[in-house]
């Protein structure tokens, strides 16, 4: 068997499990879905009658109800995960798609104080990308980055060329992470944000991958991180 042969079957396998993880979260999700109503129906029945007993009821259905959420949460970003699609790559300006991403979050950096500081190469060469995909990765990216300013602070986009391709790099003055939180967030389910899913920083890990990139990250707590992405020059991609 060849390495292309070798490389083709596990792909079809991945796809066999992407899709089975696929089905059973959304079997899930149905009955969880039932739940999740028959819980809100009854929370309102409970709400007519303000005895001691319905109020101790209505704080344990406020639980469940929780919990239902937080499990929906969990299972639309496992699906969305699990369902990166084979991408259609093309040549594409990377530059395009950090300015598309960046001018999202303009205002919500405007109202957090949040200065934004772009240093893209004019003289930047295209990339075979997929503007879909990684347009969502590099949102989720730059979402964490501002997520971790609180109280204001500055976000430096830079993209340079590389003796190999080109890179990306996304510079917050946030809280930073120490180190286990470094070497583990781009892991499946790892999260430190309440009611988080664990799954946004791994799918970004998953598309950029899947561009024949490379993810690094730095960080030093109280500093600030910086994450850099690296994908190949056209020739490599062919």
């Amino acid at each position: 068997m060849t390495e292309e042969e070798r490389y083709q079957r596990l792909l079809e396998r991945y796809e066999e499990l992407a899709t089975l993880a696929g089905s059973l979260a959304h079997e899930i999700n149905n009955p969880l879905s039932v739940i999740r109503m028959n819980v809100d129906l009854l929370a309102e029945d409970l709400a007519e009658t303000h005895t001691p007993e319905n109020q101790r009821a209505l704080t344990k259905l406020e639980i469940v109800h929780n919990q239902c959420s937080r499990l929906e949460n969990l299972l639309s970003s496992f699906m969305r995960f699990a369902k990166v699609k084979p991408l259609d790559l093309r040549p594409g300006s990377l530059n395009q798609i950090v300015e598309q991403v960046v001018r999202l979050y303009d205002p919500l950096c405007a109202q957090d104080n949040i200065e934004v500081v772009r240093y893209l190469d004019p003289d930047l060469p295209s990339i075979r990308l997929d503007a879909e995909t990684l347009h969502a990765a590099l949102l989720n990216l730059v979402k964490n980055a501002l997520e971790a300013m609180e109280s204001g602070g500055q976000l430096t986009v830079r993209t340079y060329p590389t003796p190999t391709g080109v890179a990306l790099d996304l510079i917050d003055t946030g809280e930073g992470m120490d180190n286990e939180t470094a070497l583990n967030m781009f892991k499946e389910f790892y999260t430190t944000k309440q009611g988080g899913s664990g799954l946004g920083l791994p799918t970004a890990r998953k598309v950029i991958e899947a561009h024949d990139g490379r993810i690094a990250v730095q960080s030093e707590v109280g500093r600030g991180t910086k994450i850099t992405l690296e994908f190949p020059a056209p020739a490599r991609l062919s």
